[in-house]
């Protein structure tokens, strides 16, 4: 049987996992594994318990690897030294046949928890759900998102939070959110997860055509695709305003479009953003600090921050 897949193995200091997992994935298009659990983003649970790890990214062995694997050596040549205990090591590549590169996913992808009541589940795999458990179903070979980062982990969680109530989400005349509008939406989790929570009605936008696509698909994957409107609309074009506007975007893009977001929340709703370093919260804070806005929360986890403002008029 002919050799499809190249898995390329590079071993780091654990604090390197998450910079270099974020370049594999955008050179790769598929997927990274850290060290013996496989998924199409990676889990900042999973890397505190090492000095090491080893972190693979797969490739098709085809003519366009040598170049791959270059790029993969110069980046680890001009980040690691950063990183304490760093050592050079080149990148070790393994070939696999195209059953081996499918069952490896399937082999360690298995239902997670996030929050008290959501789970995410591969397709193929068996999960009794609890009482009151939502489920969503993802396949790990598209990319863009599992919901197991930090960044749409947290976002989650706060979503979680909203539709059911709880604290700092729990106030008086605090009513069920309808309207989500979902920036930045990837592979669609935040708008699936929406839908599954209660929202009536819940528009996408992405500026990746590629994103749509695999949010389309996860979307008819949950049988939810009629009640999602998702599309490579621009922010500017969105009309109305939204119970809940969520963007899960990089620090300085949600500074940038500020007014644009801030304006599609209605009065007393909620606006999530989520994305940030840690080291940017103040930065974001004081992007946000002129339109009306009361910080509701501050959810933080590994190095990434999430905050939720409420529009008071």
């Amino acid at each position: 049987m002919s050799i499809a897949w190249a898995e390329v193995s590079c071993e780091i200091p654990a604090a390197m996992v998450d910079p270099l997992a974020e370049f594999l994935v955008e050179l790769s298009g598929s997927g990274v594994s850290i060290e013996n659990l496989s998924l199409d983003t990676f889990s900042l649970e999973t890397v505190e318990d090492s000095p090491t790890k080893t972190v693979k990214a797969y490739f098709p062995a085809g003519t366009e690897l040598e170049g791959k694997v270059a790029a993969i050596s110069a980046y680890l040549a001009e980040i690691g030294p950063s990183f304490p205990g760093f050592l050079f090591r080149p990148p070790i590549i393994t070939y696999l046949k195209e059953e081996d590169w499918a069952n490896n996913w399937k082999r360690h992808f298995k239902p997670s928890r996030i929050g008290h009541k959501l789970v995410i589940k591969p397709t193929w795999e068996e999960f009794s759900p609890a009482s009151g458990d939502v489920v969503i179903e993802l396949d790990p070979g598209q990319a863009f998102g599992t919901g197991t980062h930090a960044t749409t982990k947290l976002c989650l969680e706060s979503l979680e939070r909203i539709f059911f109530f709880e604290h700092p989400f729990d106030k008086p005349g605090q009513r069920q959110p309808e309207t989500i509008l979902d920036v930045g939406t990837g592979s669609g989790i935040l708008s699936i997860a929406a839908v599954k929570f209660g929202a009536t009605r819940v528009v996408a936008i992405d500026i990746d055509p590629g994103a749509v696509a695999v949010a389309q698909e996860n979307l008819a994957l949950n049988r939810i695709e009629g009640d999602v409107t998702v599309a490579t609309l621009p922010l500017e074009e969105v009309a109305g305003s939204f119970d809940i506007v969520l963007a899960n975007i990089l620090a300085e893009e949600l500074v940038r479009l500020g007014p644009e977001l801030v304006q599609r929340v209605r009065a007393g709703g909620i606006l999530i953003l989520s994305g940030i370093l840690t080291e940017k919260e103040e930065f974001v804070m004081g992007g946000f600090a002129g339109y009306g806005l009361t910080l509701v929360e501050t959810a933080r986890e590994a190095e990434w921050s999430c905050l939720s403002y409420l529009r008071e008029r």
